[in-house]
């Protein structure tokens, strides 16, 4: 499987959320993913397949760190890319992440934890490869 990394390291092409071509979601996948996220604590209700799907970062995406828009603003795809990194913002975002690994570990399926794990608890290992 190929690799797709967001700005905080994330691998797009492994999370359930992303629907960029060709990565397109059904309705029903996104509301299952919508339905696990809540159940692992990432929402604290089941959201709607709109507000769950994400097309990849932008500046203008919501997110916790801002990452994404700091990447922008400082011309650079990825953290990894930046002179700062690792700077506080991508640590406790690393952090918060790491943070959801026991319940995801508890509360998921193998194939579910497998997938998460590919695509979020591996975000500074992916930023640091080479």
């Amino acid at each position: 499987m190929c690799k797709i990394i967001a700005a905080c390291g994330n691998d797009c092409a492994a999370c359930p959320r992303y629907t960029a071509p060709p990565f397109a979601k059904t309705e029903a996948e996104l509301r299952r993913t919508a339905e696990l996220w809540q159940k692992i604590g990432y929402r604290s209700r089941v959201v709607p397949p709109e507000e769950i799907a994400c097309a990849g970062c932008s500046a203008e995406n919501a997110c916790r760190y801002g990452i994404a828009r700091c990447c922008a603003a400082q011309g650079v795809a990825t953290c990894a890319s930046c002179a700062d990194f690792p700077c506080g913002r991508a640590e406790d975002c690393f952090a918060v992440t790491k943070s959801f690994e026991p319940s995801c570990r508890a509360s998921c399926t193998a194939e579910e934890y497998t997938r998460l794990q590919t695509a979020f608890f591996e975000k500074e290992k992916n930023l640091r490869r080479p």
